[in-house]
């Protein structure tokens, strides 16, 4: 057999005749104690390679040893463990349990139960949900949906809106979302006690309905009810903070916080300005609209002298306060003025906004189930239960059987049950008589075991005839909201070098016309309406073309004259070109290749 070459931590470092043996010699020594318990060792036989890993940032995770089909975690280990004479670190010391990585769990052959050992395997899983991760641990019956879809939500965890940090009102966080009035998920699993989720939650419990309402939730759209809203369902604020300092330049000149005079080259109106305080800096609890200025300054010119029109050396400060940006609004929710290292003054101001759920806002359930708001029904309209139970939410049926999501209909079984009994509902992935504890908790308290009921119609108050599951279910309000993406443009700035609209909603950007929709209209044969888009409202330039050699004239404003910079004074014609061609003509100048417009009459 050729040798085997050793890697440590990526580096070739050698190599060995036996690699199984000095495998196993080594996974003993770590087990023992002789060398250091972070070391992993993987053998990839295919290759004739050995890699050894001890470097930090590695995901690793402890599973119980097994050796010829048993456990070497038993009874009285966990008798001790619970009596408090045994610690997590003196099982590892005892080589009970040990820490893989991702690299060493290919030599390994993990049992998911006590029930499924057998003599091939080398671990034990603590329990099942142990491989789960933060994200995907706080999901109930993750179990009981596809794989994608907790994918998704453990994405979407990332986003919900909660008590992000118990210190917020202290904080100056450049944007931050808070949830008003989070709860606890009334189905949680074991996983949500050991990450402490409950003391920062992000969601909150809704009772929700599974039936379709006038096509109003189409397409994962859902309906809530207005009164839970208007009751503080959802209700969150968004914070956003601006800074500036006063910033010293060289040869002694420096800004100034303070109310811009009339005479500042830049001044904004007076209007904008109403907020400020003597000191230039807006006063909390001032309601500001974009545009509005919070910190009013001033700084000196940019080049040290100019001259103004008698001759003398004029010098003009700028504005450059710090303004609510586009499309925002809110209350300002704190001042605060401190001093920076090298001892400018520096001011931070923080602005509110509560946002009330509306159309548009994206909710999604902890099983991958996101969908935006499509409607607002009051509460009279609402469908009713025969005990006056009115949902929070209504969502589609359509939306569980193809997503194989079946997780979400236990949860809502599941926070049903737990709301009759009052008591919070375990719903750890692979806890396999969980289902059965649920029914029978149901049907003790009058209720059915698959969790239906009869609902009646809010407007004409007749019973629906149709049986309409109905539960509860632990709801997380996502950060993209209505408020934040809806943009709208008629005119605006422009970019100085292709004289095309600016990009983005920040900037107040025009929305882009693809070459997809320039292909939509096109195969429409509209022309107009193409030529509109691509150059009227974007970068229409009137170009002046010599008629000779089909150079772009110059048109000298001060002789009035049109000329050919080759020809001279030749007839030269005016054609409406896109200031982006005009622009490559100019930089194809520059590289000493010349375009020629060769001109013809309009047919």
């Amino acid at each position: 057999m050729s040798n085997t070459k050793i890697y440590i931590n990526g580096e070739l470092i050698g190599t060995c005749e036996n690699p199984e043996e000095f495998v196993t010699e080594m996974r003993e020594k770590r087990r023992s104690g002789g060398i250091s318990e972070e070391m992993n060792i993987t053998y990839y036989d295919k290759t004739s390679e050995i890699y050894i890993f001890s470097d930090p940032g590695r995901a690793r995770r402890p599973l119980i040893i097994v050796k010829n089909g048993v456990p070497l975690l038993e009874e009285d280990h966990i008798q001790s463990i619970m009596e408090k004479k045994l610690k997590w670190d003196d099982l590892i010391g005892k080589g009970i349990i040990e820490y893989l990585d991702a690299e060493e769990e290919e030599n390994s052959y993990i049992a998911m139960g006590f029930h499924d050992l057998n003599e091939g395997h080398t671990h034990l899983e603590i329990d099942p949900s142990t491989m789960l991760g933060i994200c995907a641990g706080i999901i109930p019956f993750s179990n009981h949906n596809s794989s994608p879809r907790n994918t998704m939500e453990a994405g979407m965890t990332k986003q919900a809106l909660g008590l992000y940090v118990s210190n917020y009102m202290h904080r100056t966080d450049t944007r931050a979302h808070l949830l008003h009035q989070p709860q606890t998920p009334m189905v949680k699993t074991r996983i949500i006690d050991v990450t402490d989720y409950d003391k920062r939650p992000s969601g909150q419990n809704f009772v929700v309905a599974v039936m379709s309402f006038e096509g109003y939730n189409m397409e994962d759209a859902l309906i809530l009810n207005k009164s839970s809203l208007e009751r503080g369902l959802a209700r969150s604020s968004f914070f956003r903070s601006y800074e500036i300092f006063e910033r010293k330049y060289p040869g002694g000149q420096e800004d100034k916080f303070e109310i811009p005079g009339k005479g500042v080259r830049g001044y904004k109106s007076e209007k904008a300005y109403k907020h400020l305080d003597e000191d230039g800096i807006v006063n909390p609890e001032s309601y500001v609209e974009s545009g509005d200025v919070l910190i009013g300054k001033t700084s000196p010119p940019r080049f040290l002298e100019e001259i103004d029109e008698f001759g003398s050396a004029n010098e003009k400060r700028r504005e450059t306060s710090v303004t609510v940006r586009n499309g925002e609004k809110g209350i300002v929710d704190g001042v605060l003025l401190i001093e920076t290292v090298e001892g400018s003054k520096l001011t931070k101001v923080r602005v509110r906004d509560t946002r009330q759920p509306e159309f548009g806002d994206k909710f999604a359930s902890r099983h991958g189930q996101k969908g935006v708001v499509g409607l607002i029904l009051s509460q009279e309209d609402v469908p009713f239960t025969e005990n006056g139970v009115v949902p929070d939410l209504i969502v589609n049926p359509h939306a569980i059987p193809s997503r194989m999501s079946v997780g979400q209909v236990l949860e809502m079984v599941a926070g049903k049950a737990g709301c009759i009994k009052g008591e919070r509902v375990d719903g750890t992935p692979f806890n396999p008589n969980m289902e059965t504890e649920i029914k029978k908790s149901l049907t003790d308290n009058g209720f059915e075991s698959t969790g239906c009921e009869s609902l009646y119609n809010g407007m004409t108050g007749e019973r629906i005839e149709a049986e309409i599951f109905i539960g509860v279910a632990y709801y997380q309000k996502l950060h993209h909201m209505t408020t934040d993406k809806m943009y709208a443009r008629s005119r605006g700035p422009v970019q100085v070098l292709t004289k095309q609209p600016t990009e983005g909603r920040a900037r107040e950007g025009g929305l882009r016309f693809g070459e997809m929709e320039r292909d939509c209209l096109i195969a429409h044969g509209a022309a107009l309406a193409l030529k509109e888009r691509l150059l009227d409202e974007s970068d229409k330039y009137e170009a002046i073309v010599c008629s000779e050699c089909g150079m772009l004239s110059v048109h000298d404003k001060i002789r009035n004259k049109i000329y050919c910079p080759i020809c001279g004074e030749v007839d030269s014609f005016p054609v409406e070109i896109s200031y982006a061609f005009k622009l490559l003509l100019d930089e194809l100048k520059s590289l000493c290749i010349f375009p020629k417009l060769i001109l013809e009459d309009k047919a």
